[in-house]
This record gives C-alpha cells, sequence and structure tokens, in this order.
C-alpha cells in the first residue's frame, strides 16, 4: 500500500511538473504575441505619423502655390485693368436745363460748362409761338428759351458738374452777366441724344396732325357756308322764274325755334306774379262781399228780436 501510494504521488508530482512547464510555455507564447503586437502597433503609430508629416509638408506647398498664383491673377487683373481704363470708351451723359434765364444762348452755356469737362451736342427749347407772337405787338424781338440740354462726353463728368452746379449762381461775380439766376441742372441717368431727338420728333408730328385737323375743320366750314350760298341763289333763281310765270310761289318758314332771351325770360317771370296778385285780390274782394252780406243780415234779426 504504502508503495502504491509513492507511486501515485511520483505520477502526480510529474503531471504537475509537466502542467507547471506547459503554462510556462503559454505564459512564455502570450509574452512574445504582447510584445510583436506592441512592436507592431508602434511600427503603425510611426508610419502614421510620417504620413502626416508628408501631407502637412504637401499643404504647406500647395499653400505657397495658391498664394503665388493669387499674386500672379491679382498683377494680370490690376494690368487688365489699367489697359481697359485707357483703351475704354467714354460714355456721354446729359443733363437737362429746368430754367434758362432770359437773353441766355447756347455759346454762354458752352462757354460756362466748358471749363469743367468736353462738351458736344446742346439744345436749347424756344419759347411757344404765342408768347413769340404777344412779344411782337409788345415790341420785343428777341427769342428766349425755355428749357435745355446739354451732352458731356463723360458721364461722369457730367454726374460731377450736376452735383457741384446745382442751386448754384450763374455768374460767379456780382456785376457778370446772369449772376442773379441759379443753376437748375439735373443729371438724366440712362438717357441718350435719340431720346431726345424722338421727342422733337413727335412733338413736330403731334403739332403738324394738329394743324392739319384745324386747317381741315375750317376747309370743311368753309365748303358748307359756300354750298349753301349757291342752294339759296338757285332758289332765288327758281322763285323769281315762277312769278314772273305767274304760278304760286309757297314761302318757307322757318321750323326751329329760337331759344328765349334773359329779358323775355324775366318779363314771363313777371306777367306769372302778376296774375297771381290779380287772383288773390279777387279772392279778398270776394271774401268781404260775404261778410257784408252776413253782417247785414245778423243786424236785421237782432234789430228784429229787439222790437218784439
Amino acid at each position: 500500500m504504502e508503495g502504491r501510494e509513492e507511486e501515485e504521488g511520483e505520477i502526480t508530482a510529474v503531471i504537475e511538473e509537466e502542467g507547471g512547464e506547459e503554462k510556462e510555455e503559454e505564459e512564455e507564447e502570450e509574452e512574445e504575441e504582447e510584445g510583436s503586437a506592441a512592436e507592431r502597433g508602434g511600427d503603425e503609430e510611426e508610419e502614421e505619423e510620417e504620413e502626416e508629416e508628408e501631407e502637412d509638408e504637401e499643404e504647406e506647398d500647395d499653400g505657397y502655390q495658391d498664394a503665388a498664383v493669387m499674386k500672379e491673377k491679382k498683377a494680370k487683373r490690376k494690368a487688365v485693368g489699367v489697359a481697359s481704363c485707357a483703351d475704354r470708351k467714354c460714355v456721354p451723359g446729359i443733363l437737362y436745363l429746368g430754367h434758362v434765364p432770359p437773353r441766355f444762348r447756347p455759346k454762354h452755356l458752352r462757354n460756362l460748362l466748358s471749363a469743367y469737362g468736353e462738351i458736344g451736342r446742346i439744345f436749347l427749347q424756344p419759347e411757344d409761338g404765342l408768347v413769340r407772337r404777344r412779344k411782337k405787338k409788345s415790341g420785343l424781338r428777341r427769342c428766349d428759351f425755355t428749357e435745355g440740354w446739354v451732352e458731356f462726353r463723360d458721364k461722369r463728368v457730367a454726374k460731377r458738374v450736376a452735383a457741384s452746379l446745382n442751386n448754384t449762381p450763374i455768374g460767379t461775380r456780382k456785376r457778370q452777366r446772369f449772376s442773379s439766376d441759379l443753376w437748375s441742372i439735373k443729371y438724366l441717368h440712362r438717357f441718350q441724344w435719340t431720346h431726345l431727338s424722338e421727342r422733337l420728333a413727335y412733338e413736330q408730328t403731334v403739332l403738324q396732325q394738329r394743324l392739319r385737323t384745324e386747317v381741315s375743320q375750317a376747309k370743311r366750314e368753309t365748303n358748307f357756308y359756300l354750298n349753301n350760298v349757291d342752294k339759296s341763289a338757285h332758289m332765288d333763281n327758281v322763285r323769281r322764274k315762277r312769278q314772273r310765270d305767274g304760278q304760286q310761289v309757297d314761302e318757307r318758314t322757318w321750323d326751329f325755334t329760337q331759344r328765349q332771351t334773359e329779358e323775355e325770360i324775366q318779363t314771363k317771370k313777371k306777367k306769372k306774379r302778376d296774375s297771381v296778385t290779380q287772383k288773390h285780390l279777387s279772392k279778398a274782394r270776394l271774401i268781404q262781399q260775404k261778410s257784408q252780406s252776413n253782417v247785414s243780415l245778423l243786424a236785421k234779426i237782432f234789430n228784429s228780436k229787439q222790437s218784439e
């Protein structure tokens, strides 16, 4: 019995030794795996850091390249802008004059405004024909203007002139002509000289059309009058011939009624008033007569009663 127990103890010790060795081997393998994983992780981290550094370097290079490209573009734009400013065509601008003083002529306007910039076309609207006729009758032969338009070669100059000269005296000195008058200037936005010519042409056509209608109306009236005169002369001749031949001539009478005058209307109203007053007077007389007859009857009745 003792021998078996010793053998069993040896067997268990051997098994324990083998189990311990296996455990040690497993622990060693685990440690090796952990070390390899740590080494791999370290390698991966290093690779990631290297990639990030490379990307940063590339971004910096791209930034430097973008800045250089932007500088080149800006320089090109500046060069193009300078060239365009030099080669750009000046757009004309038009000013409107709301008030033109008397004896003010286009030469005066050109002399006064040419100091601010190059001036193109000028147009001043003359007065109406009726005003001219009245002036001629009164002894004045000059022709004044009511409004005007001035064209500057550059619209920027026109804008500056309108902003600076509006509501300022025309003459710079006291003894200078037109010193008591003020500028009434306005810049016409997006207005062209063709618009002004179209407007003037339209006004001219309207005036001509009005004159044509007036002339045609006068012609119609004169033709109607002349036709009636011819008809009356022909009818007179026919009437005379009939009287010579001994035929009966019917005298024509007008069927229309003439409108009453103010005097006739007033006389009619007076007649109506007189008739009304006469009616009232007649009614009053009848009432008085009846009252008198009643009084006499009553007196007779009372007198007879007293005598009884």
